[in-house]
């Protein structure tokens, strides 16, 4: 690391609150552990869990950066004592446990991936957050099979586009909620079968007419609130619903009858506090069933827009705007 800067521009949270106590100030390098690699950043993607973080809702684990930041793409630019993979020079995009929004971020070498052959790094960045979640979730938990039906809620959000894109691909008719016209248009461009606008639908029924009155298979549900006891209703007989966020809420009062009587599933998981190793895990398996198709250039992660990383307030005030569709991401000079 001799050759490397002693300080870098990164953006730390002031405080608690909104976009504006994101602020640019110098830290020194992140220290490396023996397994670990020093990413040169070339670009971030800026994720939900990075608002809450920012709002103070959401505390990094321990040992993890104060900095937000759960994904980077960039070059490797130093490497632990034990790394075997990776070596100075390599493109890879990395999932965090924070410290994304910096212009060096160190991760654990097995929890970065080679940025595929046909995607910029700034595409790159906007992987690993979300293809890890979705992969985990959908594919690991929600057990997808070939010819089921996926119905997923926030259709436009990079989770949404992300399920969109990898349940088509893997065989699933794939239906989304989204909030506007042009939302679910760029749903339905993307490969959705079915996009309902839920501020002009009851979804529920839609997803039931849009089956044959079956249901969905699996449910993966961002929202939570009034969507929960809803997701019963549209789930078929031995559905699967999965939980990854609860925009609406998290404590609602439910009659868990058809729970019961059409045996439903209902899980869900977080991506940050699981251990290095489970990550790793997902890693490889994105790397074995995902990674050929997007090397392959059969589907690219959705770009909304991009915002130089001193200007990340700015990128945080548009995704709590809601209007975005695919990923924001934060691009280092």
């Amino acid at each position: 690391m001799a050759d490397l800067p002693q300080t870098m521009t990164a953006i730390a949270i002031r405080e608690p609150g909104g976009p504006d106590v994101l602020t640019p100030e110098q830290r020194p390098l992140p220290v490396l552990g023996d397994s670990d690699i020093l990413i040169r950043v070339t670009a971030a993607g800026v994720n939900r869990p990075d608002l809450l973080q920012r709002a103070g809702a959401y505390p990094p684990p321990k040992g993890a950066s104060d900095l937000p930041g759960l994904e980077v793409s960039g070059t490797v630019v130093a490497i632990g004592h034990d790394v075997s993979r990776w070596k100075a020079g390599d493109s890879v995009c990395a999932l965090t446990n924070g410290g994304g929004y910096a212009e060096f971020a160190a991760v654990h070498e097995s929890n970065a991936l080679p940025v595929p052959a046909s995607l910029e790094m700034k595409q790159a960045a906007a992987l690993p957050e979300t293809y890890f979640t979705v992969w985990h979730n959908v594919f690991e938990r929600g057990h997808l099979g070939e010819g089921e039906t996926l119905l997923v809620h926030g259709g436009s959000s990079g989770i949404g586009t992300t399920a969109i894109m990898l349940g088509k691909a893997f065989g699933a008719t794939v239906i989304v909620t989204a909030g506007s016209v042009e939302k679910c248009e760029a749903c339905r461009r993307l490969g959705a079968d079915v996009a309902i606008n839920y501020k002009t639908s009851d979804w529920p029924t839609a997803v039931k007419d849009a089956t044959g009155g079956r249901g969905a298979d699996l449910i993966l549900d961002m929202v939570g609130g009034s969507y929960i006891s809803r997701n019963y209703d549209a789930a078929a007989v031995d559905g699967r619903i999965v939980q990854i966020a609860f925009l609406q809420g998290a404590k609602v009062e439910l009659d868990l009858t058809r729970l019961m009587t059409k045996r439903l599933t209902h899980t869900g998981s977080t991506m940050r506090p699981q251990s290095i190793s489970s990550k790793a895990r997902i890693a490889r398996a994105l790397e074995h069933k995902v990674w050929p198709l997007l090397s392959a250039g059969s589907f690219r992660p959705v770009i909304h827009a991009t915002f130089p990383l001193r200007e990340a307030a700015a990128a945080h005030a548009l995704l709590e705007e809601g209007n975005s569709i695919g990923k924001i991401v934060l691009t280092v000079q």
